[in-house]
């Protein structure tokens, strides 16, 4: 946990993950980068620390949150996958009156 914060309960935690998770899915408009930035900040953890929860390496995280890489599907996946999340793709509802 970074260091910043006080130390949390495990429940806490759980609730800031659960709130972390909720953000994320409702601004599909984000990119990945501010994704995994969001996730970070509201999860209150470094990025070394998320680094060695997702096992991707700390400079791919670097990359990734300063937009220096997008990542690939494969790593992407890693980082959102230790929180039981997925990148999928998706069919975008067409307007049926144009």
């Amino acid at each position: 946990m970074d260091k910043r914060f006080n130390t949390l309960t495990l429940a806490q935690q759980l609730d800031l993950r659960q709130q972390a998770i909720e953000e994320v899915l409702a601004h599909p408009e984000w990119s990945l980068p501010q994704a995994v930035r969001h996730l970070k900040k509201t999860m209150r953890i470094t990025t070394v620390e998320m680094a060695k929860l997702s096992g991707v390496a700390y400079r791919t995280m670097q990359d990734i949150e300063q937009e220096r890489s997008d990542g690939s599907v494969q790593t992407m996946n890693r980082i959102f996958g230790m929180l039981g999340l997925k990148l999928s793709v998706a069919r975008i509802a067409r307007d049926t009156d144009a």
